[in-house]
């Protein structure tokens, strides 16, 4: 039954995405309205600067901020069996 009800929604979703692309209208970015004023276009360099190698950058950075700043002291390592016989006697 789970799986009648799963392609039930997927039918569902993908019949309401496909509505929705066929019923939008375009842009109508061409006509300009009063007070616009587009800058120059971006390149394909500075389009993937910006929106690949920055997002990635910055990533890099918290990530390596948060491993340098750990201030945790616990090792995640698996118990040796010396470990574990010393915590059942205690």
């Amino acid at each position: 039954m789970d799986k009648k009800n799963a392609l039930r929604a997927g039918a569902l979703a993908a019949g309401t995405t496909l509505m929705m692309l066929l019923m939008s209208s375009p842009a109508l970015a061409v006509a300009r309205d009063d007070g616009d004023d587009p800058g120059k276009g971006l390149n394909v360099a500075q389009t993937l600067g910006l929106y690949v190698l920055a997002p990635v950058a910055i990533f890099a950075v918290i990530a390596g901020l948060v491993m340098v700043l750990d201030k945790s002291k616990i090792k995640h390592q698996k118990p040796t069996a010396s470990k574990v016989a010393a915590n059942k006697a205690a």
